[in-house]
């Protein structure tokens, strides 16, 4: 069985038997897989530095902080992109700003792979970042609006899917290249060394999405808004499935026609002068970071190499990892519409809890130093399983669902711009997480940063319980009325 076979089983599970027909199905599972590439991109091109990392520092002669904001500027031009990608969808459309982003990641993939210098390469993965912060927000915008509201859950957990089969790719790709060179920094090809490939071979992915997203429908909503209702008709009527297209058109235009064109003056509110449901937004998407997930698929050959692995052995555990960061997003798939958002975000903030935690006393028990750095019996293989431990709870739930949540839980009138605050909020954690990461693992210790995301996880639980509304099952127009903006 193919993996769109299976998900069409996940989401056919999700809305019982009188949903519309099979062939409906097919398309929006089609049109959302086509959208979702845009997060294997983001995957992609955000992990696949794992496996350059040390040969870019030794290539270039690196400090650990200089290595560390190497890698960690990518996400910056993440930020950027997302804080303007709403905006410009809005004006341009979904589908143009998807083609964008593809454009923009074959330019950062071969710029990389060719850099001279340290600046030159910062620079490239900076134009890649604008890339994977526009695809951030247009996929989960775009498929939280072509989905019907029976199976959105579902049909968004595949930006996620999306998202750790791109990681998948990525460090799969890297211990290939690696493993044909003999090393990461011995030459491949056209007298380029194999970590100079691992970074072009992004091209291949980025074409596919722009030709992809050429190939699905405009939003309804966007097409709505631009007064081309015959065309959003069709694209209910032919694509997402809708039991009364007319209706769902009606529904949409109502929505609109009560609200003026989105600004920054709609996200004011009494609470600390945002709108209440836009600080949850945020707190959400800076806990998705603050657990510390990137630590390792960005970091995580050199994290175990650090630790007393061979390289060899440091990339197939990283290949490992991500391979269960795929299978386990399945999990959100299957029963996000049934379970709902809410249930699986706590259970998933205890799990990561539980793993954090044994990491982190593993890493305390490290001995040696430099590069002579091991740990003892049995703390290394307590701390593969606590690592693996967390990635499994963060993959079946926080991954996935975060991503929901920000793609269906603002009103029309601000979806696109809120969104792309919310987003660029969680790339600016992501960006400090990963900058600090290296600086704080050599300061103080790799237990005490573990530690540290232990922490958030815990704190992540008690927001979710206490400030997020579980809102599965509705339709985006009906969620206008539930979190109405303060006027």
């Amino acid at each position: 069985m193919g993996w769109k076979a299976g998900i069409e089983m996940a989401t056919s599970a999700s809305e019982g038997p009188s949903s519309g027909s099979s062939s409906k199905r097919g398309k929006v599972v089609g049109v959302t897989i086509a959208a979702a590439l845009g997060g294997l991109l983001f995957g992609f091109d955000t992990s696949v530095i794992n496996g350059a990392v040390n040969s870019i520092q030794a290539t270039f002669g690196l400090s650990a902080a200089v290595l560390g904001f190497a890698v960690a500027i990518t996400l910056i031009g993440c930020a950027i992109g997302a804080w303007f990608a709403g905006q410009l969808a809005d004006v341009w459309g979904r589908k143009p700003v998807m083609v964008l982003s593809a454009s923009l990641f074959v330019i950062s993939s071969i710029g990389s792979g060719y850099a001279f210098a340290v600046w030159d390469l910062m620079l490239w993965r900076t134009v890649g970042g604008l890339a994977i912060g526009i695809a951030s927000v247009i996929a989960p915008a775009y498929i939280g609006e072509i989905a019907p509201a029976n199976r959105r859950g579902a049909l968004s957990s595949l930006q996620q899917l999306a998202i750790t089969l791109g990681i998948f790719v990525a460090l799969l790709s890297d211990a290939a290249f690696e493993r044909t060179a003999g090393g990461a920094s011995e030459v491949l090809w056209w007298g380029l060394p194999a970590w100079r490939w691992m970074l072009l071979v992004g091209v291949i992915p980025a074409l596919v999405y722009g030709a992809l997203s050429l190939s699905i429908p405009e939003s309804p909503q966007f097409l709505i808004r631009k007064g081309r209702d015959e065309d959003a008709l069709g694209v209910i009527r032919n694509t997402t499935g809708s039991p009364d297209p007319a209706q769902r058109v009606k529904e949409i235009k109502e929505t609109l026609e009560n609200q003026r064109h989105s600004s920054y003056r709609d996200l004011r509110g009494n609470a600390l002068g945002l709108q209440p449901i836009l600080w949850i937004a945020i707190g959400m998407a800076a806990f998705q970071q603050l657990v510390g997930i990137n630590a390792i698929f960005y970091y995580s050959t050199t994290l175990w190499q650090s630790v007393g692995f061979s390289q060899q052995d440091s990339f197939t555990t990283s290949v490992i990892t991500a391979t269960i960061n795929v299978v386990l997003t399945f999990v959100a798939i299957l029963f996000v519409d049934r379970v709902g958002r809410k249930k699986l975000l706590l259970a998933g903030s205890i799990g990561m809890f539980v793993g954090l935690v044994a990491a982190a006393v593993s890493f305390a028990q490290a001995t040696g130093s430099g590069t002579n750095i091991t740990l003892p019996t049995p703390w290394g293989a307590v701390a593969l399983i606590g690592a693996n431990l967390f990635v499994i709870f963060f993959a079946a739930t926080w991954g996935p669902v975060m991503w929901v949540v920000l793609g269906e839980i603002f009103p029309n009138k601000m979806r696109g711009l809120a969104l792309g605050i919310a987003t660029a909020f969680n790339w600016i954690f992501n960006f400090l997480v990963t900058l600090l990461f290296p600086i704080l693992s050599q300061a103080v210790g790799l237990g005490l940063v573990y530690a540290g995301f232990a922490l958030f996880a815990a704190l992540s639980f008690w927001f979710v319980k206490a400030l997020l509304p579980e809102i599965k099952g509705l339709e985006l127009e009906d969620k206008n009325k539930l979190l109405r903006p303060n006027r």
